[in-house]
């Protein structure tokens, strides 16, 4: 998307610009010489052009593109010296600030305008939309359509036609410079959106300061607010690729957990270790590995914890996310540097990895190393708390094969529950599912749906398997209420037949026999709109007498056994222990000769007999 920067201008350096203004130790002094020594040969690079493609973004996913465009040479003459801004300070542009830039050539085609300025810089804040510029301009009451009419105000739109390479005015080109030393001044790394505001409002002479003030914000207002932003945002790379769970859980966003007592406690205890610190839970896929770190989280979130653990954030890493977009050799490695520095830094963060097996291979290419081999030191030395979650098949293929690695985690088997557990489960889970369906569920639904697909479905664990019935009849539920009642879809048929009618009627030019079917047309509309209001206002009625709308029972949840599994839904509603009654009768019309053989196994299978048998014994 973006092309190029303006024209053959040349970008001052900001380090080599002060270097004769420099008051500080020699240190510094030899620093900035050799600074500007290695920039003596500036090279050109044509202005950013306008955006080529709206789908152009992606090409800058990883940066590199932009990057060596933009860093090959953006220049500005000052007498007859030429200075240029180092290449680092691109490199370190983050895709939110890569997506501002963008954003301000877009504005700037928009409004006819040939060059890119302040204004559409501060337009391209706001339209980004998930920086902490976005965000604290949008706290603030600064919205895209009020400022760009206030833009207008002030400059007018352009004569419409827009050249190829839009350029950057030298005050823009002033932004840019005070964005990076805004960076340096806040010890970041990088360069995003919030110092690209700061520069904006740091120079302060700009259309743009004047657009803020006439919204009704001060700059310094402005100012303090992205101050407060950027100081929290210490961690980009893993707010990129991770999602905060303790804030989930603190903002009443995770489902309730309910039980694994046992298990968290476990975990809980395994980081509180000095070294070797980090749990790896085995279980199968369902029995509730992940909702064992959410529990941990709102363990956390309500101070249920010790104190080696207390205020640190569980988040969870995409490992997906961050391996995506890697092209060249080196970056994926750069990223998870970025990321285990982060975690060092701040010391408060539990790494939970969904599938940690995905760490060993991951990002590796030819002569590059994996994430595993990576992480390891850090792992042993207890600077990084990771808590991993994988299979048994997956734990015994991967992270056994590799002992250096299996030693540094600390195995937790996650058994799948019982069906009474199960039941308590659902339990916990069903205010959330009333909530989102709209409906109520029975007790008898809920136990209906542990039992049965622990009989029925064999293929898949509790409670996973338990949760997806009662999920999939909610939606059947309400489903089948939000369906017009039988007398109106009579109706609608009817109303779809006059219709058709009084179209062919209007083509062949019949307009009475057309004017008579609009009629019957409305009437039939007006019918249908009639029962369809009385059954809200039956609905609602219900609501208020407390039967609470719609109700999930246990022929829903057997409806929907019968419909993934196949078995006719008479058998399934059937009871066990009347089938096991019937068993040996059953047995003799189909088994010939062997009638003691017949009678020793239904004994064993009897309703009695299985209640005395313990509860994992597999023989009779």
């Amino acid at each position: 998307m973006a092309g190029a920067l303006v024209q053959s201008t040349n970008f001052p350096s900001l380090v080599c610009e002060r270097h004769g203004q420099l008051n500080g130790s020699g240190k510094i002094k030899r620093i900035v010489k050799m600074m500007c020594t290695l920039q003596t040969s500036p090279l050109r690079l044509r202005s950013f052009s306008g955006l080529r493609g709206s789908n152009a973004l992606d090409t800058f996913r990883s940066g590199h593109d932009f990057h060596s465009k933009v860093a090959a040479s953006t220049s500005v003459r000052r007498g007859r010296a030429s200075r240029i801004v180092p290449k680092a300070m691109f490199e370190r542009f983050t895709e939110k600030a890569i997506k501002v830039i963008m954003l301000a050539q877009e504005e700037a085609r928009r409004l006819g305008h040939n060059f890119v300025g302040t204004e559409q810089i501060l337009l391209g804040l706001i339209g980004e939309g998930t920086g902490i510029a976005a965000k604290v301009l949008k706290s603030m009451g600064i919205n895209l359509k009020d400022a760009r009419v206030e833009v207008e105000k002030i400059i007018g739109r352009g004569s419409g036609f827009v050249a190829v390479e839009i350029p950057f005015t030298p005050r823009a080109k002033r932004v840019l410079e005070l964005s990076l030393e805004e960076a340096r001044q806040l010890g970041h790394n990088y360069i995003g959106s919030e110092h690209l505001l700061l520069g904006l409002l740091r120079e302060g002479e700009g259309v743009a300061a004047r657009v803020i003030r006439m919204v009704g914000e001060s700059t310094e207002a402005v100012g303090a607010g992205v101050g407060g932003g950027s100081s929290g945002n210490k961690m980009p790379t893993l707010e990129e690729y991770g999602t905060n769970l303790t804030k989930l859980a603190e903002e009443g966003k995770l489902d309730p957990v309910v039980g694994r007592q046992q298990q968290i406690e476990r975990v809980t205890q395994i980081l509180g270790r000095r070294t070797k610190n980090n749990p790896c839970l085995i279980g199968e896929p369902g029995v509730g590995k992940t909702a064992i770190a959410e529990g941990l989280a709102q363990r956390i979130a309500n101070g249920d914890v010790p104190e080696t653990i207390e205020g640190k954030k569980v988040i969870t890493l995409d490992m997906g996310l961050l391996v995506a977009g890697t092209k060249y050799r080196g970056e994926f490695e750069e990223r998870l540097k970025k990321l285990m520095e982060e975690i060092k830094q701040s010391d408060e963060i539990i790494l939970f990895i969904d599938e940690v097996h995905t760490l060993i291979g991951a990002g590796a290419a030819e002569g590059a190393i994996d994430a595993a081999n990576i992480l390891k030191p850090a792992l042993a030395r207890g600077e990084l708390q990771c808590i991993g979650a994988t299979t048994l098949d997956e734990y015994r293929k991967h992270i056994e094969k590799d002992p250096a690695l299996e030693r540094r985690f600390q195995p937790v088997k996650v058994p799948e529950p019982t069906v009474d557990e199960t039941i308590q489960i659902l339990k916990g889970l069903r205010e959330r599912y009333e909530i989102h369906h709209k409906l109520r569920y029975t007790d008898e639904a809920l136990v209906s749906a542990a039992q049965l697909s622990y009989q029925y479905i064999s293929d898949r664990f509790l409670p996973d398997k338990a949760i997806d019935l009662i999920d999939e009849a909610g939606s059947r539920v309400r489903l089948r209420h939000a369906q017009l009642p039988e007398e109106a879809k009579e109706l609608d048929k009817e109303l779809r037949q006059i219709t058709k009618e009084k179209n062919e009627a209007v083509r062949s030019q019949d307009f009475e026999k057309a004017g008579e079917l609009r009629d019957r047309e409305m009437d039939l509309r007006a019918q249908i709109t009639a029962l369809i209001d009385k059954g809200k206002e039956m609905s609602k009625a219900e609501t208020e007498a407390g039967d609470g709308g719609p109700v999930v029972t246990e022929v829903d949840i057997q409806h929907i056994v019968s419909s993934w599994t196949g078995i006719p839904v008479e058998k399934v509603s059937t009871d066990e222990s009347d089938r096991l009654l019937k068993m040996e009768e059953t047995l003799h019309k189909r088994i010939i000769g062997q009638d003691e053989a017949v009678k020793a196994i239904s004994r064993c299978h009897s309703p009695c007999s299985c209640r005395t048998q313990k509860p994992q014994s597999a023989h009779c």
